[in-house]
């Protein structure tokens, strides 16, 4: 169909029981081209088009922004895998 799509992808992502290896990604995406990436084990953002270098120039400016983003693992990620966890194990 007419018009643009953007959208935003949030995942946490993790393989073992202790959540050891938990990684927070984000990718921004613009009609189904992935523009920019974050990966908190690398700490800032990556730019796959020549719009999202700019985009990952601009946010890795931002230290603070960059630290909070790091810090969704903890913050989002492990404790929402506990409760999913928590509730699948409960079933099984």
């Amino acid at each position: 169909a007419d018009g643009y799509y953007q959208y935003q992808m949030d995942e946490c992502v993790y393989s073992t029981s202790d959540y050891s290896d938990m990684v927070y990604l984000v990718s921004l995406s613009f009609n189904k081209d992935v523009d920019l990436q974050f990966n908190s084990t690398v700490g800032k953002y990556v730019g796959l088009t020549e719009f999202g270098v700019k985009q990952a120039e601009y946010f890795n400016k931002k230290q603070a922004f960059l630290q909070q983003q790091k810090a969704q693992v903890d913050a989002l990620c492990r404790p929402n895998a506990q409760i999913l966890d928590s509730s699948v194990r409960d079933k099984a």
